[in-house]
């Protein structure tokens, strides 16, 4: 007679296999119609919640996703994977306090799955710590060689830490392997310099495919517009970023109207009296910040500080709005707003900054002061100043054509969702320029303008005007600040390992033709080329 218990598992399993069959393939409503079949006849399965949770994050569905996550962990309070999932989760929520709760979780226990291992590395890279992200993309890769999903993680972490070639070996092993990889195609146009067409025409085969989703044409277009710049062709290298601009812009959701109220909700705020009146922050002198627009020269500025002896490159930190999320519970899943501005205005200031202090505390290094260089940290500047005091504080500055032609062709993650048009570029770039202005008229003492031009044009006398304002003695490694090996969370990360140079310095005009939209938004505002 038939044991109805051998039975009952050996339909749940088959169920199990074939929901991850459906999953893989893309199949979503039979991947669910299989959960609703394996939880009908055991509801406290553990594998099957799993199921629906990974179901539930390809369907982009995740308030299910955290339900069927945290349905694992309460049946199964050492499910390492379901504890990462929730992390990563919680960190796309804006949830910080329960990220790091479900990450000590996760990891309480020794991890042995390599997709969770390579999920791990993945929220640490989301926390700023690539140093221990590394260390779990390095294991998952031991676990599953030859996995390109895995690979292309621990490649960038590379590209990150400034080890190129090990990286451009693993894009080349992810490519023999997977050729149509368009992320990997796009990391590897970014390690290293064409010198001829074999990687683009490899390239247009691939976008000559009829169902190619929009963010692999982004990638690919984008990488092919990088490397026509390098070719020097000018106007083809314009077209690819205009076609990969527009395919990402069908991926995202820029919300402008919501950057406006933000905008103008800290310009009303943080006034000088706010300043004056707000208790004493916290005494450390360790943080130096360096702030702006990205692509006009952040990178630069660091690598030229970090080469000093008494300073220590952090990165691009999160830390500072995360210590506001921490401290308010502030829970909005979109990383700026006029809510977490006003969530913070009524944090303790001394409060914030030794969060600050303390959530950094595993990346600032052993020398006595480090730099933060988050650029989006310019909205931050009045609370940065009454947190910490005594911090150093640079803002970057470039001209706006050069700035916003930089943005528009670059392919970020998941920040900067302005720069994928150039009308919505140039309006964010406006209201950036006029922030920048009142935080000059109201703070412009506590923070030092420092020029993208004059830097690549005169080295020293800027770095040693710099150094000076740190407070620092002058050593002459700054100048030799490409040299260095320490890592590079940015996409700079290749560029910055060469000398300063003046390449880029109007490099606007090899397409001024294309770039009309933008420049008639910057003229009108006052601050185009003329």
């Amino acid at each position: 007679m038939p044991d109805p218990s051998a039975q009952l598992q050996s339909t749940l399993q088959a169920r199990l296999r074939e929901g991850y069959e459906h999953l893989m393939a893309g199949r979503i409503i039979e991947a669910s119609e299989c959960c609703k079949q394996v939880l009908a006849l055991k509801p406290d399965l553990v594998p099957g919640h799993f199921l629906v949770g990974l179901v539930a994050l390809e369907a982009k569905d995740r308030k299910t996703a955290f339900q069927a996550f945290g349905s694992v962990t309460k049946l199964d309070p050492g499910h390492s994977a379901a504890w990462a999932q929730l992390a990563r989760l919680f960190m796309g929520e804006g949830q910080v306090n329960r990220a790091d709760a479900a990450l000590q979780a996760a990891t309480a226990r020794p991890v042995r799955d390599p997709l969770v291992q390579d999920l791990l590395g993945t929220v640490y890279s989301l926390l700023g710590e690539y140093d221990q992200a590394r260390r779990w993309y390095e294991s998952a890769v031991a676990a599953r060689p030859g996995h390109p999903p895995f690979l292309i993680n621990l490649a960038n972490n590379f590209i990150y830490h400034g080890d190129t070639t090990a990286a451009i070996r693993i894009l080349q092993e992810i490519l023999t392997i997977q050729p149509d990889n368009p992320q990997a195609h796009w990391s590897l146009a970014g390690a290293r310099r064409a010198r001829d067409e074999k990687h683009l025409e490899e390239m247009a085969t691939l976008l000559s495919r009829k169902d190619i989703h929009p963010r692999s044409a982004a990638f690919l277009h984008y990488a092919s517009g990088k490397e026509r710049e390098d070719l020097q062709q000018w106007d083809p290298a314009f077209q690819a970023f205009a076609a990969g601009a527009a395919a990402r812009r069908q991926t995202v959701e820029y919300d402008e109207a919501t950057e406006v109220e933000m905008f103008e909700y800290l310009e009303a705020t943080f006034t000088t009296e706010w300043l004056n009146q707000a208790p004493a922050g916290h005494p450390d002198a360790s943080p130096i910040f360096i702030l702006g627009q990205p692509r006009t020269g952040t990178t630069l500025i660091e690598r030229i500080i970090s080469s000093h002896s008494e300073v220590h490159a952090a990165g691009e930190l999160q830390q500072f709005s995360l210590a506001i999320r921490r401290l308010s519970d502030h829970r909005d899943p979109r990383r700026f707003t006029a809510g977490l501005f006003e969530a913070a205005s009524g944090i303790p200031p001394r409060r914030l900054g030794q969060t600050y202090l303390d959530t950094t505390r595993k990346v600032r290094g052993t020398t006595s002061r480090f730099v933060d260089k988050l650029p989006q940290n310019y909205l931050c500047l009045p609370l940065i100043l009454k947190a910490l005091p005594q911090a150093r504080i640079l803002h970057l500055t470039r001209d706006p054509m050069d700035a916003c032609f930089a943005g528009f062709k670059q392919l970020f993650a998941d920040a900067y969702l302005h720069s994928y048009d150039q009308e919505e570029m140039a309006r964010h770039h406006v209201r950036y320029h006029r922030l920048m202005a009142t935080w000059r008229e109201r703070f412009g003492d506590r923070f030092l303008d420092v020029s993208y031009e004059d830097t690549v044009a005169d080295l020293e006398p800027n770095a040693r005007r710099i150094i000076d304002f740190l407070g620092l003695p002058w050593e002459a490694a700054c100048l030799n600040f490409h040299e260095q090996a320490t890592a590079v969370s940015t996409a700079s990360a290749v560029q910055v390992r060469e000398p300063a140079h003046t390449r880029s310095v109007g490099r606007w005009r090899r397409y001024e033709t294309h770039l009309a939209p933008m420049r008639a938004i910057l003229d009108a505002a006052g601050i185009g080329p003329g």
